[in-house]
């Protein structure tokens, strides 16, 4: 007898609308909405709203690679924060039994006038509750980012290379049962790349569930078996990995 699937997120008619808070005149803001999120400007009492997301429907069962398809702004971004708690449906119903970790942050939790020892605290203390381990953390951390004794610094007197290892480095230390990852996180420098692609490959094969959002096809084919295609946020196509790039290429 076939074991059955556990379901781990279902979405039935899920909306996502965004409030603009700006005295910028609406043909601008549409300008600039457009250009970052892709999502549909509307008015709502009065009010002027980017419609992120519109009419999603779909279940995600544990286990299940998903690839996130569509040019920049369709909608990508928008469902990864959905999908992790960051935003909450406007409308339709969302149930998630286990939220997913949204690796997308290109921020630290602290003020840069901090150190990165405050730094990497602050993220243990987000994910764990607790700081039992945390000088093992603290030791991975400060040799994989190749910080050293600059960890602790204050993040502010830093390079931008070094900063974007330091949070490279904090993202990826332990696994999660389900992961959202948006692919354009930067990794640091050039003489880090090739150190934190292994890292990053090691951490998605780690994982459980894994939706990741990018533009390299080789990326997707070595993760991923499921695609959903999105534009203007919407999902237009969901099926096998290839056939969902065959729909997005085509153009359809």
């Amino acid at each position: 007898m076939q074991k059955t699937k556990k379901v781990i997120l279902t979405a039935d008619n899920v909306c996502l609308d965004i409030p603009v808070i700006s005295k910028t005149d609406l043909s601008l803001k549409k300008t600039f909405v457009r250009s970052i999120t892709g999502g549909k400007v509307a008015k709502n009492k009065g009010n002027t709203i980017i419609k992120a997301l519109s009419n999603i429907n779909l279940t995600i069962y544990s286990g299940e690679r998903i690839a996130l398809i569509g040019h920049n702004g369709a909608g990508k971004s928008s469902f990864i924060r959905l999908v992790s708690g960051i935003y909450e449906p406007t409308s339709g119903i969302l149930k998630c039994s286990t939220k997913a970790y949204p690796m997308l942050q290109r921020s630290l939790l602290v003020s840069d006038f901090l150190t990165g020892i405050d730094a990497a605290k602050a993220h243990y203390l987000f994910i764990n509750n607790n700081l039992r381990n945390f000088s093992d953390f603290l030791e991975d951390i400060k040799n994989f980012s190749d910080l050293g004794d600059y960890i602790a610094l204050p993040v502010r007197t830093y390079s931008e290379g070094m900063t974007a290892r330091l949070i490279f480095s904090l993202l990826t230390y332990q696994t999660h049962e389900f992961l959202a990852l948006d692919e354009g996180l930067g990794a640091g420098d050039a003489a880090f790349y090739e150190k934190a692609q292994k890292r990053l490959t090691e951490f998605i094969k780690k994982t459980g569930t894994l939706v990741l959002a990018s533009h390299s096809k080789e990326l997707l084919r070595k993760f991923c078996e499921r695609g959903l295609v999105f534009s203007e946020g919407r999902i237009v196509f969901d099926g096998k990995l290839e056939d969902a790039l065959d729909f997005y290429d085509s153009g359809s």
